[in-house]
């Protein structure tokens, strides 16, 4: 791996730049699927906050998809020589609204490759910028750092991190993350990942125990718990960390509570069980 991992470092500062229009019909979609009552999108909207994922989507051709349905390693992303895969995390700066309507640009850059060991083996992280430009801006409208982990295949002797116990937020919503919950936003998304709907390879391939519900999805259900408790907040800055995965098997919460100084909202996701599975933070303007 050591040596791999040289090689990986060469991918490091590598950038590209996709195009899209902000068009309606996946805002639409999107307050369906999140339980909104439905509403147009007219030109002008503002997007709510994460909700650019609807958006650049990753349009790699059938032949180009590898076994776990992501895109076959190499090309912009690293190759690395592991076989799974999972969204660690992210932090954003929201500096100006997208709309509906606008032009938009997405810068993106290769920030880092990092290797390390871990109680389940090898891990490499790599974190990606991206930033979001409007209507041919120089200054971003968003900045948003992405980290994605790889790990080594699942073995029957790993050790599992000791879960972390979450307490009940003042704000809180029971979420059911049945198969077509999961299956909507795959298909909004684009997103291949077999994790996400194909029961068979997740349990029999990757060794977990049911569907894994996707990192984006609850860190959206997060921000639209925010935006249920205080519908004209202005979200400056957000982070969240995967902490423990989520599967389909059993309903998990989302809480929430606003902080002393009127401006930090404290965001967390906990299991059926109790456990903390997703760690976050919003600054408020």
């Amino acid at each position: 791996m050591n040596t791999d991992l040289k090689a990986l470092d060469a991918w490091t500062g590598r950038t590209e730049t996709v195009q899209d229009t902000i068009t309606p019909t996946p805002v639409v979609a999107l307050t369906a699927t999140l339980d909104h009552p439905a509403a147009a999108a007219p030109a002008g909207t503002p997007l709510p906050p994460l909700w650019h994922w609807l958006y650049f989507l990753p349009m790699h051709r059938q032949s180009e998809i590898g076994a776990d349905g992501h895109a076959k390693r190499g090309g912009f992303l690293p190759p690395v020589p592991l076989p799974r895969r999972m969204w660690a995390g992210s932090q954003f700066s929201f500096h100006a609204p997208i709309r509906v309507g606008d032009q938009v640009a997405r810068t993106s850059t290769i920030d880092g490759v990092r290797s390390t060991s871990g109680r389940t083996g090898r891990l490499v992280f790599v974190k990606v910028r991206h930033e979001v430009r409007c209507n041919g801006a120089t200054d971003p409208a968003l900045v948003e750092f992405h980290d994605i982990v790889y790990r080594e295949a699942q073995r029957a002797d790993d050790v599992v991190p000791p879960p972390q116990p979450a307490v009940r937020g003042a704000w809180r919503r029971e979420i059911v993350p049945d198969d077509v919950l999961l299956f909507r936003y795959s298909a909004l998304t684009f997103n291949g990942h077999r994790i996400h709907y194909d029961r068979k390879y997740v349990t029999e391939v990757e060794g977990y125990p049911g569907l894994i519900v996707h990192g984006p999805l609850i860190a959206t259900l997060l921000m639209d718990l925010l935006r249920r408790q205080l519908p004209d907040a202005d979200v400056a800055d957000f982070r969240f960390k995967a902490v423990r995965p989520t599967f389909d098997l059993h309903p998990f919460h989302v809480n929430g509570e606003l902080q002393a100084d009127g401006k930090t909202v404290r965001l967390w996701a906990s299991d059926h069980e109790g456990w903390l599975t997703m760690d976050a933070t919003a600054t408020l303007r």
